[in-house]
């Protein structure tokens, strides 16, 4: 504490004192002896020889519930007040707000006041005033630096984000007016154990860990429904329920909604039958029905139970229901093609990672073991190839290791990547929040965060040999010739430009005036062997044994075009390392060994023949504020403590075995956060909203769930049912809570019982994600190529996007060049190549996540880009062309055309009303043609780049050579087709744009 110095300090103000009154020497025996403990300091003696003195601020209220001793003395009422105040309140803040600079280090006490033991606050620091004045917390210092009012001290804790409640600061002045007890250890225990059950409810409960780094973590309160993620899955009694799976009486699902419903709010009705398969075939698909499977359904003689469970289970049985679960679990764990950062270097095998989702979900592999694969594949049955390709989970964050780099951070950067990438994706809990401090709202101390990433310690990343499985599909795989020709092109380029340097080096030899015949005589004996890169081979020979100024310079005579045509084909040559992975048997996976010695990565990396002898065995241990140079006390590994009663095994040391221990611990039955986590997700993945408001965060600050025990009941039936996700879904879908209509027979009443939309009683619509809006376009004009799996596709993009100039680490990225043929670039949306450094331009403005973080739930924005989007694009042009063409070759007449594309697209037929104003406006778009159509754009085979030469600063520009654009075949164009089928394309795109085709009811 500081006394203010200012000039413009103001006297402090008025102390008024009661009547002086006699001391009763007696009276104050007996209640010393009462507490326990004689306690007067001089300054307190003086006070009470005086008499019964008591501070009162004039500007405040005084205390109603304050007791006026009689005689002078405290009574013993005040006195157990004061020390429970101090022991449940005072102590704890005292830790937490100011022992960290007065007493935790005793050789850095700041202002030497050290606030430990009651004698040295009364003796006060450099002040030499006592900071606690008893009974008079006006003139104590330690008051009067919280209200951070005072104009004699300092306010304290000097950070104002770091400042006393209001609260806080009465309990203090509280405190001190009821004498400022400072009970001995001992006696706080004693009180701490007898009021333990009533300060639990009022103030929360504590919480066993592994401890925090100070004790003032380690014992904090937490309010015991901030825990409710922590506590066991309880399965609930439901009631009057009959879940048969071919009962029509109401299930569980629906009792336990109904007895949440707000008092006198009915649900609506349920949805029609068209509505409803559109609805749930989206969400299990991601495509839209054919008029076909919706005049089946509607027709269907049977009850709407019986007749939508046949539809349920035949898209549980689709092959496209693992692609639509795949794409939101790619959300979450961040799938990409590419790694991001400075050279975004391709990630070749990413892609059967992907392939191997769509597989476990099509499967219906049990939950707990598709996270043991994803976690520790490789270590439960090294032998299967689908267990190393299942550990691509841990390598889906962006990450690279290059020479401008420590490599130290490179690797922690991977460690706290994947520890807090399994904390969100299975846990629920972003665990870097205690990477650089204990956590500041949920019980995961820093000690757990290190415990958890000391079991990656020893896992080590690599392009690892996969052979590939029957059911991986290989369609594709010629377009690597594309591959091929660039790197030949790069290839002649740096030939030309080695024969460059050779006769730079005779000149330079020349101009030095110093011999060449050895270099020539080397030079003659590389040719013999090598094709290109003869001067480096020379140089390296010849410079044995002589100084730098003896032997030609690197890159010598080089002008700033050769400089960066230099740097443009060797980088462009490392890229392609990466790229040619797409087509070759290994997959991105890591491995169990020790940290090899590795400075940068410009080539994709193999397991090293000793993994087990070579390189650093990484310790686990705490980094002080996460700073991979400060090295703390050492963990071993293991699991979240609050948790740790549910760990079937603990965690080894070893090498090897790490990993499977940790996932058997996440999949454990009994791991309440797991469960909930997954049976979140899949709620939301069908109602839009989830139960627990935030699925990556189940910790306090996270949204608590609306229906508590609806999220237990999912957990329990889950794992009796087998961790099978087909048979959850069938029970969400099911439910009456899912069919109902989203429109609520009372609207208004429904906005004043359910503002929040959290109740259930009507389905919330949803747009379509990006992904469903491309794929039902080229389902519905026939275009889309619905084959499962495989090399990642290209599909056209915008054109000014595809050419631009992308910077990689010193160069430029090869542009995007759609696949040659449609039915290779028409795939679903899946499976479109995903660079971190290029967005496709119409998936982000419609809220496709950033694979740079993990999303739990994707945005659905409205912004005026998204209406050009779909109106202007040359992509929503092109399916409406598809789809009119469509249309009129597979009917007879316009009127017949118009209904087929209102079936297409929108699951029904135009009433007559509709059918009249398209004809209209069909007619007038027609005439209003020319007959010569324009085409669009063709695909460019060259691209100009112009650039800044880093060596020179000078500029240099080369082309870049499109040789899959030479055999680019395209979409059906405007000049294909006449003025009429033209003109009713301007019909579909507009029903293209319509609501009802955007939205999901």
């Amino acid at each position: 504490m500081r006394r203010n110095t200012s000039a413009h300090a103001q006297p402090r103000a008025a102390i008024r004192f009661g009547a002086p009154g006699p001391l009763s020497v007696r009276c104050l025996s007996v209640r010393c002896l009462s507490v326990g403990r004689l306690y007067l300091s001089r300054l307190s003696l003086c006070v009470l020889l005086l008499g019964s003195l008591t501070a009162i601020d004039v500007n405040a209220e005084p205390p109603t519930d304050r007791k006026t001793p009689a005689d002078g003395e405290q009574s013993d009422a005040e006195v157990d007040e004061s020390q429970t105040l101090f022991v449940r309140r005072v102590e704890p803040l005292l830790r937490e707000k100011c022992l960290g600079c007065h007493g935790a280090d005793e050789e850095a006490i700041e202002g030497g006041l050290d606030l430990r033991q009651q004698q040295q606050v009364l003796a006060g620091g450099d002040s030499g005033e006592p900071a606690l004045v008893p009974g008079r917390p006006q003139e104590s210092p330690l008051y009067l630096v919280m209200t951070r009012h005072s104009d004699d001290w300092s306010a304290m804790p000097p950070k104002e984000a770091e400042a006393v409640t209001e609260e806080q600061l009465n309990w203090v002045q509280r405190w001190i007016a009821t004498g400022a007890a400072w009970p001995e250890a001992e006696r706080q225990a004693e009180i701490a154990a007898a009021y333990a059950d009533r300060w639990s409810a009022e103030d929360g409960v504590q919480v066993e860990t592994s401890g925090g780094l100070d004790d003032a973590w380690t014992n904090r309160r937490y309010q015991p429904e901030s825990l409710w993620a922590y506590q066991p899955v309880v399965k609930p009694e439901v009631a009057s329920a009959d879940d048969a799976p071919s009962a029509e009486a109401t299930s569980p699902i629906d009792v336990l909604i109904d007895q949440a419903m707000p008092a006198g709010l009915l649900p609506a009705g349920p949805a029609d039958r068209r509505t409803l398969l559109r609805r749930v075939t989206f969400d299990l698909t991601g495509l839209p029905p054919t008029p076909k499977e919706i005049d089946a359904f509607v027709s269907d003689p049977r009850s709407e139970h019986a007749a939508f469970a046949d539809v349920v289970d035949r898209l549980l049985q689709s092959p496209h229901y693992g692609e639509r679960m795949a794409q939101h679990w790619l959300d979450v764990v961040r799938y990409a093609d590419s790694s991001g950062f400075a050279n975004d270097y391709h990630r070749g095998g990413a892609w059967r990672y992907r392939d191997y989702v769509v597989r476990a979900f099509n499967q219906d592999k049990p939950f707990d073991q598709f996270v043991l694969e994803q976690i520790a594949g490789d270590e439960f049955d090294p032998e299967d190839p689908e267990m190393i390709i299942a550990t691509g989970f841990l390598r889906m964050g962006p990450w690279e290791l290059t020479g401008m780099e420590v490599a130290k951070v490179a690797r922690q950067r991977f460690l706290d990547d994947v520890t807090n990438s399994v904390g969100e994706t299975f846990l629920a809990h972003s665990l870097q929040c205690a990477r650089c401090h204990d956590h500041k709202f949920d019980p995961i101390p820093t000690r757990d965060y290190y415990s958890i990433q000391a079991v990656f310690k020893t896992t080590q990343l690599a392009e690892r040999h996969a052979e590939r499985l029957p059911e991986e599909n290989v369609s594709g795989f010629d377009e690597q010739k594309y591959l091929n020709q660039r790197r030949k092109d790069y290839q002649q380029i740096l030939r030309q430009l080695d024969e460059v340097l050779l006769e730079n080096a005779l000149q330079w030899y020349s101009d030095q005036g110093l011999p060449d015949q050895q270099w020539r005589e080397i030079v003659a004996e590389l040719k013999k062997t090598k094709t290109s890169g003869v001067f480096n081979a020379a140089r390296n020979r010849i410079k044995k044994g002589l100084n730098e100024d003896q032997y030609p310079p690197k890159l010598v005579g080089f002008t700033s075009e050769q400089f960066g045509m230099e740097r443009v084909a060797r980088k462009g040559l490392q890229a392609l390392a990466f790229e040619d992975e797409t087509y070759a048997p290994y997959a991105l996976a890591v491995y169990d060994g020790r940290t090899p010695d590795v400075k940068s990565i410009y080539a994709p990396f193999r397991v090293p023949d000793e993994p087990m002898e070579q390189g650093e065995l990484e310790p686990g241990q705490i980094l002080i504020g996460g700073d991979p140079f400060s090295a703390g006390p050492q963990v071993s590994p293991g699991v979240l403590s609050v948790l740790d009663d549910v760990q079937p095994q603990p965690i080894p040391d070893t090498i090897q075995g790490r990993r499977l221990a940790f996932a058997k611990w996440v999949a454990d039955p009994g791991n309440p956060l797991t469960t909930r986590t997954i049976v979140n997700r899949v709620w939301m993945w069908n109602f839009g909203t989830p139960i627990a408001g935030n699925p990556n965060n189940f910790g306090s600050t996270g949204k608590r769930p609306t229906h508590p025990q609806l999220l237990d009941w999912l957990a329990a039936t889950f794992v009796e049912d087998g961790w099978s996700i087909k048979k959850l879904q069938r029970r969400i879908v099911m439910s009456r809570a899912y069919r109902r209509s989203a429109a609520h027979p009372e609207p208004e009443r429904l906005k004043e019982l359910d503002p929040t939309g959290t109740s259930y009683a009507v389905f919330q619509p949803r747009r379509l994600t990006a992904e469903e809006l491309r794929d039902a376009a080229l389902a519905i004009s026939g275009e889309l190529n619905p084959e499962l799996g495989g090399i990642p596709c290209r599909p056209e993009i915008n054109l000014e996007v595809a050419m631009q100039p992308r910077q990689v680490m010193g160069t430029f990225a090869a542009a995007w060049t759609p696949n040659p043929l449609p039915e290779d670039r028409h795939r679903r949306s899946l499976y479109a190549c995903r660079l971190r450094g290029l967005a496709d331009p119409m998936q982000k403005v419609f809220n496709t996540p950033s694979p740079d973080f993990s999303c739990e739930r994707r945005d659905a924005s409205n912004v005026t880009p998204q209406v050009f989007a779909l109106l202007n694009s040359r992509r929503s042009h092109a399916r409406s062309l598809a789809l009119a063409d469509r249309c009129l070759s597979e009917t007879d007449g316009d009127r017949q055309a118009i209904k087929r594309c209102f079936q297409l697209a929108l699951g029904r037929s135009p009433s007559d009303e509709e059918t009249r104003l398209v004809l209209e406006h069909w007619r007038q778009s027609e005439a209003a043609l020319p007959d010569q159509a324009i085409d669009w754009k063709t695909q460019p085979t060259q691209v100009r780049r112009e650039a800044v030469e880093e060596n020179t600063g000078e500029k240099f520009a080369f082309t870049e050579r499109l040789h899959a654009n030479v055999d680019f075949v395209p979409d059906l164009r405007p000049s294909d087709v006449d003025r009429h089928t033209r003109a009713f394309a301007d019909v579909c795109l507009a029903i293209l744009n319509c609501n009802e085709f955007i939205y999901v009811y």
